[in-house]
């Protein structure tokens, strides 16, 4: 019999500050990221009723008697509430009603970007404070509740950043096993190997298509979208192409965009903006595609083989752990320009600019060639270039780009 071990969540922080400032506290995430598990084993959320709308009853009473469900205990949780929108009136309600306010007395949590639902985001607007939760990073799965040390390496100066990695003690990790393992819990913490992993995803898919997706808006064709789903798991980071994908699946354009808005506002895709600041090149300026699970991109696409975007997918969660904890928040953007040089992630904090690129195999000068170019275009803004890569050495490549392992940073 296995016995159910907590893991911190670099999230739970934030959602402890939330609690202090606002009278909703929203936790946004995936289906399957942990919210239920975060809301009802945080302490700081002991003295709050938790009640989930996946329960029939409590759903049927949101329904017919909102207000009385929102009065039921003087702190609630609410899980899933994106399944019943109308209820956020009766919060909004009791929320403007109370004198003082009382911050922290509603926890939400929703499987879709609440944000983006206009009845609830207008219900909210001024009273909701929101957190997002995204799988599991790499520090997490090893019980340390962080993502990896972007902090510091955008507070230290370039020229000491091999003195902090010296300071960073961690065994070596196979990104490929991070990124096989995938990031929602279960799979990650619980099952044994690649073949139940499979048949998670198997019923994570099915439970997605056929009652989260619904939630969120009538879809009627649930293969089509299932296709969509597959061309959109690769080529993985690659630009979004909405007629492209229209043609290989045979799906009219305008329902292409409509599913994929769905793939976002569910949390399953991340649209990565470019940086486009224009200064002597020109730039691409379209989004381009990730996953928020590399695992589940992987099966989706039905590939054994791993490739350097996985890696790079898994570094791209990680930073958006990591952005969910800093005021002001920071941009994660990607660079590139119309001749093909490019920069995985460029990440903006104020006036300053970190460079990523992610390499899967060993370092090469030449993989520094659209780091070089960014700090030649970018120089007064400039803060490093970092190219990850898939070994065990930190070396010097060029000046203000340092070349270190993937693991010491994430």
């Amino acid at each position: 019999m296995s016995i159910f071990t907590y893991i911190p969540r670099f999230a739970a922080g934030l959602l402890r500050k939330a609690l202090a400032v606002s009278p909703v506290v929203v936790l946004m995430g995936a289906r399957q990221t942990g919210k239920s598990t975060l809301v009802q084993h945080e302490p700081s959320l002991s003295d709050h009723l938790y009640l989930t709308l996946d329960d029939p009853d409590v759903r049927e009473q949101a329904r017919l008697a909102p207000d009385d469900l929102i009065r039921s205990a003087p702190r609630l949780a609410l899980d899933e509430v994106q399944r019943e929108p109308d209820l956020l009136l009766a919060v909004k309600r009791v929320v403007d009603s109370d004198r003082p306010r009382k911050n922290g007395r509603f926890v939400l949590t929703g499987s879709a970007n609440l944000l983006l639902m206009q009845r609830v985001s207008e219900s909210l607007a001024g009273r909701a404070t929101y957190v997002n939760l995204w799988p599991l990073t790499r520090r997490e799965r090893l019980g340390r509740g962080v993502p990896g040390i972007w902090s510091a390496l955008l507070s230290t100066p370039v020229d000491k950043w091999a003195a902090l990695l010296d300071g960073e003690e961690d065994a070596p990790a196979d990104w490929r096993t991070s990124v096989r393992d995938s990031g929602y819990p279960v799979p990650a913490l619980e099952l044994p190997d690649q073949e139940a992993r499979a048949l998670w995803f198997d019923g994570y898919v099915r439970t997605y298509l056929e009652r989260d997706l619904q939630v969120l808006s009538a879809v009627s064709d649930l293969v089509d979208f299932r296709r969509l789903m597959r061309a959109a798991s690769h080529p993985l980071g690659g630009l979004v192409n909405q007629a492209e994908i229209a043609r290989d699946t045979r799906i009219p354009r305008a329902t292409v965009q409509r599913h994929l808005n769905l793939l976002e506002t569910s949390f399953q895709t991340i649209r990565l903006p470019a940086y486009s600041v224009n200064r002597t090149k020109r730039l691409i300026k379209g989004p381009k595609l990730y996953w928020s699970d590399p695992a589940l991109a992987l099966w989706l696409g039905g590939a054994n083989e791993l490739t350097g975007a996985h890696l790079e997918n898994l570094v791209l969660v990680d930073l958006l752990v990591w952005r969910e904890g800093q005021i002001p928040t920071p941009e994660v953007l990607y660079w590139r320009t119309t001749t093909d040089r490019e920069v995985d992630f460029v990440i903006e904090s104020g006036d300053r600019l970190l460079a990523v690129e992610v390499k899967a195999g060993a370092p090469r000068y030449a993989d520094t060639t659209g780091l070089r170019l960014f700090r030649q275009e970018y120089g007064d803004q400039f803060a490093g270039g970092l190219l990850l890569h898939d070994g065990n050495e930190v070396l010097q490549m060029s000046e203000g780009i340092l070349a270190a392992p993937w693991w010491r940073i994430l």
